[in-house]
Protein backbone atom coordinates (compact mmCIF):
# COMPACT_ATOMS: atom_id res chain seq x y z
CA UNK A 1 0.00 0.00 0.00
CA UNK A 2 1.28 3.45 -0.92
CA UNK A 3 2.10 5.86 1.88
CA UNK A 4 1.09 9.52 1.40
CA UNK A 5 4.65 10.72 2.07
CA UNK A 6 6.09 8.36 -0.56
CA UNK A 7 3.54 9.57 -3.11
CA UNK A 8 4.32 13.20 -2.27
CA UNK A 9 8.09 12.68 -2.56
CA UNK A 10 7.58 10.88 -5.87
CA UNK A 11 5.49 13.75 -7.24
CA UNK A 12 8.16 16.22 -6.20
CA UNK A 13 10.84 14.14 -7.95
CA UNK A 14 8.75 14.04 -11.14
CA UNK A 15 7.93 17.75 -11.04
CA UNK A 16 11.55 18.78 -10.52
CA UNK A 17 12.67 16.45 -13.30
CA UNK A 18 10.06 17.96 -15.64
CA UNK A 19 11.03 21.51 -14.64
CA UNK A 20 14.61 21.00 -15.71
CA UNK A 21 13.66 19.03 -18.83
CA UNK A 22 15.23 15.75 -17.72
CA UNK A 23 13.90 12.35 -18.78
CA UNK A 24 13.50 9.40 -16.45
CA UNK A 25 16.32 7.70 -18.33
CA UNK A 26 18.66 10.66 -17.83
CA UNK A 27 17.90 10.83 -14.11
CA UNK A 28 18.35 7.10 -13.76
CA UNK A 29 21.74 7.26 -15.46
CA UNK A 30 22.88 10.10 -13.19
CA UNK A 31 21.82 8.14 -10.11
CA UNK A 32 23.09 4.78 -11.38
CA UNK A 33 19.81 2.85 -11.51
CA UNK A 34 17.28 1.66 -14.12
CA UNK A 35 14.64 4.11 -15.36
CA UNK A 36 11.92 1.68 -14.22
CA UNK A 37 13.02 2.36 -10.65
CA UNK A 38 12.56 6.10 -11.22
CA UNK A 39 9.02 5.33 -12.47
CA UNK A 40 8.29 3.40 -9.28
CA UNK A 41 9.63 6.24 -7.11
CA UNK A 42 7.60 8.84 -8.98
CA UNK A 43 4.34 6.92 -8.51
CA UNK A 44 5.07 6.18 -4.85
CA UNK A 45 5.05 2.43 -5.50
CA UNK A 46 8.58 2.16 -4.11
CA UNK A 47 9.89 4.12 -1.16
CA UNK A 48 13.06 6.13 -1.80
CA UNK A 49 15.86 5.42 0.67
CA UNK A 50 17.67 8.33 2.31
CA UNK A 51 20.88 7.74 0.36
CA UNK A 52 19.02 7.41 -2.94
CA UNK A 53 17.04 10.58 -2.22
CA UNK A 54 20.34 12.33 -1.57
CA UNK A 55 21.65 11.12 -4.96
CA UNK A 56 18.47 12.26 -6.73
CA UNK A 57 18.65 15.66 -5.03
CA UNK A 58 22.23 16.06 -6.25
CA UNK A 59 21.24 15.00 -9.78
CA UNK A 60 18.37 17.52 -10.03
CA UNK A 61 20.25 20.21 -8.07
CA UNK A 62 17.90 20.79 -5.14
CA UNK A 63 18.28 20.27 -1.38
CA UNK A 64 16.75 17.07 -0.01
CA UNK A 65 14.21 19.20 1.86
CA UNK A 66 12.70 20.20 -1.52
CA UNK A 67 11.04 16.78 -1.75
CA UNK A 68 9.19 17.30 1.53
CA UNK A 69 7.96 20.84 0.89
CA UNK A 70 4.17 21.05 1.04
CA UNK A 71 3.78 18.16 3.47
CA UNK A 72 1.73 18.71 6.60
CA UNK A 73 1.53 15.76 9.00
CA UNK A 74 2.04 13.31 6.14
CA UNK A 75 -0.64 14.79 3.89
CA UNK A 76 0.30 16.28 0.55
CA UNK A 77 -0.63 19.93 0.01
CA UNK A 78 0.52 20.17 -3.61
CA UNK A 79 -2.69 19.31 -5.46
CA UNK A 80 -2.82 22.71 -7.14
CA UNK A 81 0.85 22.53 -8.17
CA UNK A 82 0.33 19.02 -9.50
CA UNK A 83 -2.64 20.12 -11.59
CA UNK A 84 -0.78 23.11 -13.00
CA UNK A 85 2.37 21.19 -13.90
CA UNK A 86 0.31 18.43 -15.50
CA UNK A 87 -0.71 20.97 -18.17
CA UNK A 88 1.86 20.74 -20.97
CA UNK A 89 1.52 24.41 -21.94
CA UNK A 90 2.09 25.58 -18.36
CA UNK A 91 5.14 23.35 -18.08
CA UNK A 92 6.57 24.75 -21.32
CA UNK A 93 5.96 28.29 -20.05
CA UNK A 94 7.76 27.59 -16.77
CA UNK A 95 10.71 25.99 -18.57
CA UNK A 96 10.98 28.94 -20.95
CA UNK A 97 10.82 31.35 -18.01
CA UNK A 98 13.69 29.65 -16.19
CA UNK A 99 15.74 29.46 -19.39
CA UNK A 100 15.82 33.29 -19.54
CA UNK A 101 18.52 35.41 -17.93
CA UNK A 102 17.59 36.77 -14.48
CA UNK A 103 16.99 40.35 -15.68
CA UNK A 104 14.53 39.21 -18.33
CA UNK A 105 12.75 36.93 -15.84
CA UNK A 106 12.19 39.89 -13.53
CA UNK A 107 10.71 41.92 -16.40
CA UNK A 108 8.42 39.05 -17.46
CA UNK A 109 7.33 38.56 -13.85
CA UNK A 110 6.49 42.25 -13.48
CA UNK A 111 4.56 42.20 -16.76
CA UNK A 112 2.56 39.16 -15.65
CA UNK A 113 1.85 40.75 -12.26
CA UNK A 114 0.61 43.99 -13.87
CA UNK A 115 -1.54 42.10 -16.37
CA UNK A 116 -3.07 39.90 -13.67
CA UNK A 117 -3.88 42.97 -11.54
CA UNK A 118 -5.63 44.54 -14.54
CA UNK A 119 -7.72 41.44 -15.24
Amino acid sequence: MKHNVDVHVGKRIRHRRWMIGMTQQQLAEKVGIKFQQIQKYETGMNRVSASRLWDIAQAVEVPVSFFFEGLDDGHSQDAVEGDILADKEALQLVRAYYAMPEAQRRQIFELARVLSDAA
